[in-house]
């Protein structure tokens, strides 16, 4: 009797010791990587049949398409979803805030902050229009999800159209977020007992004991976070210009149009997950084309100053944003730098190794053209002369050449000169 109270014990204090937290973390632009990243957690957490899964989030922003597809995850998720703000100095701004929103519990940890973080063109401004189309679509959205998770819908929409930003405690004041927590071991103390709606129904959490399970980025996913960085796409579109031509030029180097081929291949896809504008595109590639007529039109800096306007504007523009929530831009650090080297590179690299191209040969046979020497003797028409140390047949074209008399090379035919009267 006393094994089978025993089990019985066992068998029902069990399932509290079985609990399982998935956490995942992303730190960074939110791109079609890290939406992937959040679709997997939710799915390992639903198979596992996790009590939830916690996204610790430090994030400036990042593409209106791709936080539109995490939010429809979160809010369309059979499990809980918690959304932690972290670790300390974390910030969860512009497309942060939409998902932190549409969590079923938001959390910060102390000295962190929540709020929009509205990035404006290169050029300081941006359409009227355009801007408030945008401004009031994403303050539909954002309303829309407060409403649904019953928090401060008026302060999402002014975070929106006011780029308002708040701390950890004004956040939890102004019910923006739910709870703040130290550490994940206090979050899931306090969320222990908590009542969530799923989309399948009602969910009482079981935390307090929980045990925690990380999932880590998959190397596809790493990849391509690094490839939807507008700064990597930028520079790979570059190297890309730079191999295929220096292959154009130096054909049969093979490497660099290699290189090039898959550097473009690399930087097309990257712009196919960013909002590109493909004017900004052609301005950079006319820069390129520019430099190159630099280099053999002479044009006194002319094709160069505007390589560089060129280059400078297609850099400027190149990605656009879609919306004033995205956070996606080239750094200028890396637009200027870029700028000088590429008109170095143009300018002065290829320029050089052009010049040397059509450079006078000064080896070889081509090398003795227009070359003097000395006939060892008389030359009617034809004989030997003495060039550059060696004893060459010769054929005078211009009459009868005496011994001792210094003649000038005209050509070079069947290993026999042709030489005429040298006049000083």
């Amino acid at each position: 009797m006393k094994h089978i109270l025993l089990y019985f014990s066992f068998a029902v204090s069990a399932p509290l010791f079985a609990q399982t937290v998935i956490c995942i973390k992303v730190d960074g632009s939110i791109n079609p990587s890290s939406a992937e990243f959040i679709h997997r957690g939710i799915l390992k957490a639903t198979q596992e049949k996790a009590e939830c899964l916690i996204i610790h989030l430090n994030t400036p922003g990042g593409l209106l398409k791709s936080t539109r597809v995490i939010v429809g995850d979160i809010l369309e998720s059979p499990v809980p979803v918690v959304v932690y703000v972290s670790p300390g100095g974390a910030h969860a701004g512009s497309a942060g805030v939409f998902i932190t929103l549409a969590a079923h519990i938001a959390a910060m940890t102390p000295g962190t902050n929540i709020g929009a973080a509205h990035p404006v063109d290169l050029l300081g401004g941006r359409d009227t229009v355009m801007n408030e189309k945008a401004t009031n679509d994403a303050a539909a959205f954002i309303r829309t999800i407060a409403e649904k998770r019953k928090r401060n819908w008026q302060w999402a929409e002014d975070a929106v159209r006011k780029s308002l930003s708040v701390t950890e405690s004004q956040a939890l004041e102004k019910n923006v977020i739910d709870l703040v927590a130290t550490n994940s071991r206090e979050l899931l103390v306090q969320i222990d007992k908590r009542i969530v709606e799923v989309n399948s129904g009602t969910k009482t959490l079981q935390t307090k004991n929980a045990s925690i399970k990380w999932i880590e980025m998959g190397t596809s996913e790493k990849i391509l976070d690094l490839l939807s960085d507008p700064n990597v796409a930028y520079i790979l579109m570059l190297l890309g210009l730079y191999g295929l031509m220096f292959e154009l030029y130096n054909p049969g180097s093979i490497l660099p149009g290699i290189v090039g081929v898959i550097c473009m291949i690399l930087a097309f896809y990257s712009m196919h997950t960013l909002p590109v504008n493909y004017a900004g595109v052609a301005l950079i590639v006319f820069a390129i084309i520019l430099f190159l007529l630099e280099i053999k039109i002479a044009s006194h800096g002319v094709l160069a100053i505007g390589g560089i306007i060129s280059l400078m504007l297609g850099s400027m523009m190149l990605i656009r944003s879609d919306s004033t929530i995205e956070f996606v831009r080239i750094s200028w650090s890396v637009i200027i730098s870029s700028t000088i080297i590429t008109s170095f590179f143009f300018l002065f690299v290829i320029g050089i190794g052009l010049k040397a191209q059509r450079a006078k040969p000064v080896t070889g046979i081509e090398g003795l053209t227009n070359e003097i020497g000395e006939s060892l003797e008389t030359l009617d028409p034809s004989g030997k002369v003495w060039v550059h140390g060696e004893v060459w047949g010769a054929e005078s074209i211009g009459g009868k050449i005496e011994k001792g008399e210094k003649v000038r090379i005209t050509g070079v035919e069947n290993l026999k000169l042709h030489v005429d009267h040298f006049i000083s």
